[in-house]
């Protein structure tokens, strides 16, 4: 049989490779509604959810699971509001377009709506079926550099999955 722990411990595991398994948190946060404070690490644009599981771990021992799922969802999303908030400041953007498996979170969508309408922005949300992987947001970085007359051949193409997203170039902004 399945703990509460053991819950806890693979939807949160599981949920960085697999999206899906975010809506199940999503599901037990709405549940929840006592905050446990966990780690925050804010850096300039640059977040650390290391601490975070090992938190979650230890809390599901004698917290409920609803509870944790409110309190990690509401702690990753302050972080990353406050980091496309400062995005924003940064680049002079009144826009905000939410892609990737988290973007079908209806609280993130709800917490970057209030901050984005508070500096009188607006936010866009991709159909959940768009939504399950970073495609639609690298299809529409290569269809911008196109545009700009950008292209690279597959002999020259490359990956980098720490790719730093301040050192992108897009072209398609002005300086």
């Amino acid at each position: 049989t399945k703990t509460k722990y053991d819950i806890i411990f693979v939807s949160v595991t599981y949920d960085a490779l697999c999206c899906a398994v975010g809506y199940n948190i999503e599901q037990e946060a709405k549940k929840g509604s006592k905050y446990i404070p966990l780690p925050y690490v804010v850096k300039g644009m640059d977040v650390s959810f290391s601490g975070i599981l090992t938190q979650v771990e230890q809390l599901a021992k004698t917290e409920k699971t609803e509870d944790l799922c409110f309190s990690l969802q509401e702690t990753l999303f302050a972080m990353l509001v406050e980091t496309t908030e400062r995005a924003m400041a940064h680049t002079g953007t009144k826009e905000v377009l939410i892609v990737g498996g988290v973007g079908c979170n209806k609280r993130l969508q709800e917490m970057m709506t209030q901050m984005v309408a508070e500096r009188g922005g607006k936010v866009s949300a991709m159909d959940h079926r768009y939504c399950i992987d970073n495609g639609a947001m690298i299809a529409q970085a290569g269809i911008f550099a196109l545009q700009f007359g950008e292209s690279t051949s597959i002999e020259d193409s490359w990956c980098t999955q720490r790719y730093r997203t301040d050192q992108v170039q897009a072209i398609w902004r002005a300086p």
